[in-house]
């Protein structure tokens, strides 16, 4: 990846959604951007399986998990298909396991912590909605920019 966030910040102000810094990377690439594609699910990461079976085609999955902290919604399975099928990175508003494994593929991957549990397997959920966490709404389509200073998103693509 060839940007930084503190870059697009300055020459982008408040043209930017900057997320509020509540995300730890855990993916082998500490960097991701992209347009976003959006779930939203609570404890259960059927529909996230189905969706990182999909080409990514250099897309970010962004998970609006609810924030919740009571299990997983991506482990080494899900990242590797995400490594798989060109997803360029997956923002999670919730948890993730088998931490050790996933910072060795090469995806970026933010979440809020890693948790042991695995979540329901249900199917429930939403795709291709705005989620609003972070202090800020995303949208399908919106492109967004992740690395160790912070998660940016805009509404087209953009230069430093």
């Amino acid at each position: 990846m060839n940007f930084k966030t503190t870059d697009l910040s300055d020459a982008h102000g408040d043209d930017l959604r900057v997320l509020e810094p509540m995300f730890a990377s855990f993916g082998g690439n500490s960097a991701c951007a992209g347009p976003v594609r959006t779930l939203r699910v609570f404890e259960d990461n059927a529909l996230v399986r189905a969706t990182l079976t999909e080409p990514g085609n250099g897309a970010v999955l962004v998970v609006d998990g609810g924030g919740s902290l009571r299990c997983a919604l991506l482990g080494d399975q899900l990242a590797q298909l995400a490594v798989d099928n060109g997803w360029t990175g997956v923002v999670v508003w919730g948890c993730i396991r088998d931490s050790e494994q996933v910072e060795t593929m090469p995806v970026a991957v933010f979440a809020l912590a890693t948790h042991p549990r695995r979540p329901a397997k249900k199917g429930l959920g939403e795709r291709d909605v705005p989620v609003t966490f972070g202090g800020h709404t995303l949208r399908p389509g919106d492109y967004l920019y992740a690395d160790p200073d912070g998660i940016v998103v805009a509404a087209q693509p953009l230069t430093a």
